[in-house]
């Protein structure tokens, strides 16, 4: 009896702080092979680098909570902040890059929730469209060139503030946000009653289809968000920046724990997994193995959680 008690409680331990643990033997392995990776320069680092996935991951997170995916989050990047930096050029008012630059990913989101709602289309099919249309869209933007010159003011999104860089402050706060709404709000309820049952939600008097909207749109404003972030952080508008990004976003919702069929999943799990797929990142990147290499250990690592979770 006792034994069993103790299991019990071990297992609730596991599920409940397991990747917090993974996170913090990740960290223990790469700095007892790498004296600079617990540096304080290093770690600040990690959180920068960071910043844009975890943006997208709590996008992407509300998408597969609803039991979708989205494809193109790389190329909404690109886009957006193409669209930013065109007018961070031209020396308008702050508010007026960055306002562009939501409403872009605002738009594209709605495009893809609505063509998906109304014509009734697979998420990935939609999203894989659209992945090729941002892309394109970005090399339209900038007319196949990088827009450099952007405003002092601009760039400065990607600095710092009392010494913390602004985009891990930004990430703090869409964090606490997201934490909020999908907890706290009925709309967060509702996004888990479609992802795990949509019949049964349907039954129940909630608007299916305009919950997916509105997660689609939030998706794709959260990618603008991310655009700005990075042409602030870079200097410049670049048109072919954010390949991968999707598969990183997506891998760090999957490694925190958010099942891919939907209806379960937490943003503080997403966030450990934008966290782990970073300090990955960093430690091989100070212990100089190759990109390729890097690429399919990380496809190792998405293959890995897609196993646990088809298991859980």
């Amino acid at each position: 009896m006792g034994q069993t008690i103790k299991a019990t409680f071990t297992g609730d331990l596991l599920r409940k702080y397991g990747l917090l643990l993974a996170l913090v033997l990740l960290c223990a392995v790469f700095a007892s092979m790498s004296p600079v990776f617990m540096t304080e320069r290093n770690l600040l680092n990690v959180l920068n680098q960071v910043s844009i996935n975890a943006i997208l991951a709590i996008g992407v997170t509300f998408v597969i909570l609803i039991g979708g995916i989205d494809l193109g989050l790389g190329s909404y990047v690109a886009l957006t902040g193409c669209l930013a930096a065109l007018f961070a050029s031209s020396g308008d008012a702050l508010f007026i890059p960055i306002l562009l630059g939501i409403l872009g990913g605002l738009l594209i989101g709605f495009v893809n929730g609505i063509t998906i709602t109304k014509g009734k289309l697979a998420p990935f099919i939609v999203t894989l469209g659209m992945m090729t249309i941002a892309r394109g869209g970005a090399l339209v933007v900038s007319d196949g060139r990088p827009i450099s010159n952007l405003s002092p003011s601009f760039n400065a999104i990607g600095g710092t503030f009392l010494g913390i860089q602004i985009p891990v402050l930004i990430v703090l706060v869409i964090f606490l946000i997201s934490l909020f709404v999908l907890n706290k709000t009925v709309f967060g309820r509702y996004v888990y009653a479609v992802g795990g049952n949509e019949e049964a939600a349907r039954a129940s008097g909630i608007n299916v289809h305009r919950i997916k909207l509105y997660v689609y749109v939030l998706c794709g404003g959260l990618a603008g968000v991310a655009g700005i972030i990075q042409t602030a952080r870079i200097e410049t508008g670049q048109p072919n920046i954010g390949v991968g990004y999707e598969l990183d976003a997506i891998a760090a919702v999957v490694i925190g724990g958010t099942s891919l069929s939907g209806g379960s999943g937490r943003i503080t799990g997403t966030i450990i997994g934008a966290l782990i797929i970073g300090v990955i990142n960093n430690g091989l990147d100070l212990l100089n193995v190759p990109s390729y290499y890097q690429q399919i250990i990380k496809g190792l690592i998405i293959v890995g959680a897609l196993l646990i979770d088809r298991k859980s």
